[in-house]
């Protein structure tokens, strides 16, 4: 497992992600009218978990590290949500990101309710020993949370297939017997999924796409930004190129790179594999992550962390499109800026759902015991993408809103429907 930081972007966090989130259902159950009463559900955790736990470090030593797991809402059925391992995990962050989770997966009709998870920690300065014990004590803390019918974590930042593969183990070890759903995101080999690693990008290309179409505007041709170069970043900036975009500035942890003559992601990304960085990449120049916002361009592809487009930054923005790889990147008040400019945006929840929709597949696929081929996953994952973006393009229309607040109005509206239809127990 690689000792890289698997965060591709600054991680300076401008504004507090749970209120941003509270704001937004706020906006969206006053559009709906909600009561009272059926807002305060939506507006709170289920439940939440936070875990200290020591772990024996290579030297010998031990260390106390502190883990969450929120679960926001499960109405629609078993919760999802990601596991997140980096150094700025708080709470706050951690029930935001649940709470999205909720509006994503009901806004893509996914049979899934809201949840995250993360541990304060930095996996660049542990060994993969170190994380492995690490992720068996966090899973066996969390474990009265989770279950194949009750919550399935996912990889997220700072996680990859690996730490799932690790999650997955511990969980069986206390079965007794191999419980391949408990987690998504694993590898091929215990029952991972085809098109998993790619999903979340390949959504956002595909949203991008759809985004230039109803726009009216050329797809191929256009000049293309993105921070961040993980596994969203980097695979949305190589299938933009693909698709005829020209790359013109790509970033990682350290900083960004612009030409705007063109950059070739997949060399760029290789050279990032090999050094480390970006850096020093022929041709182009050096630019920090906020410059990197700034440059002129088409499509920017915010794809690294919360609270990265601001009211501070946001009129500098020189894209007509822009495409949320990450969840929550752009404020509210960077928002209301954007939308009086004239810039579409297309809405975290929408646009960066190839990765909870893949799970969904490989969820399903290991309930079966029968896999897909990976043209088939992603041919499903183009029809529920395109099929969302069509439906929140008619909504937003209706309601005369933006992208943003039409998405969040129609998931929102489904959780309350649902949780209205199925009663208040007892």
């Amino acid at each position: 497992m690689t000792r890289k930081p698997q965060v591709t972007a600054t991680e300076t966090l401008t504004d507090d992600p749970w209120d941003m989130a509270l704001r937004q259902l706020a906006q969206a159950a006053d559009r709906l009218a909600l009561s009272r009463g059926i807002r305060e559900v939506l507006g709170r955790p289920h439940r939440e978990f936070t875990v200290n736990f020591p772990v024996r470090m290579d030297d010998g030593s031990v260390r106390l590290f502190t883990g969450y797991r929120v679960i926001h809402n499960d109405t629609l059925g078993p919760t999802k949500g990601g596991v997140r391992y980096s150094p700025h995990v708080r709470i706050n962050e951690v029930r935001a990101l649940a709470m999205w989770m909720t509006w994503k997966c009901a806004l893509n009709h996914l049979p899934y309710g809201g949840a995250k998870g993360g541990v304060t920690c930095d996996p660049a300065l542990l060994s993969a020993a170190e994380l492995e014990r690490l992720t068996r004590r966090y899973a066996t803390a969390i474990s009265p949370l989770i279950g194949p019918y009750q919550d399935i974590p996912a990889p997220d930042v700072g996680t990859n297939a690996e730490v799932m593969a690790w999650f997955m183990d511990t969980y069986s070890m206390h079965e007794s017997y191999s419980v391949p759903t408990i987690v998504t995101g694993k590898p091929l080999v215990i029952g991972g999924s085809a098109g998993r690693h790619e999903a979340t990008g390949r959504g956002v290309m595909i949203a991008a796409r759809e985004a230039a179409r109803h726009l009216g505007r050329p797809f191929a041709g256009s000049r293309i930004v993105v921070q961040g170069s993980g596994n969203v970043g980097g695979v949305a900036s190589r299938l933009l190129h693909e698709q005829g975009c020209t790359n013109v500035g790509l970033s990682d942890i350290h900083g960004g790179i612009y030409n705007p003559d063109g950059i070739d992601p997949n060399a760029a990304l290789t050279r990032l594999k090999e050094t480390g960085g970006l850096a020093g990449y022929p041709g182009a120049d050096t630019v920090s992550n906020e410059e990197l916002l700034k440059l002129p361009c088409d499509v920017l592809v915010p794809a690294a962390i919360e609270g990265q487009i601001t009211g501070a930054n946001a009129a500098r923005v020189k894209a007509w499109l822009i495409v949320e790889g990450a969840n929550g990147p752009t404020t509210l008040e960077a928002d209301e800026i954007l939308n009086a400019r004239g810039v579409t945006i297309v809405p975290d929840i929408l646009a960066n759902a190839g990765g909870v929709i893949v799970s969904y597949f490989e969820w399903v696929q290991d309930l079966q015991a029968y896999f897909w081929t990976e043209d088939e996953i992603n041919a499903n994952l183009e029809r529920l993408m395109v099929h969302s973006f069509r439906e929140v393009v008619r909504f937003a229309s209706e309601q005369e809103v933006s992208l943003r607040t039409g998405a969040l109005v129609f998931a929102v509206k489904c959780v309350a429907d649902a949780l209205q239809k199925r009663g208040i127990y007892p």
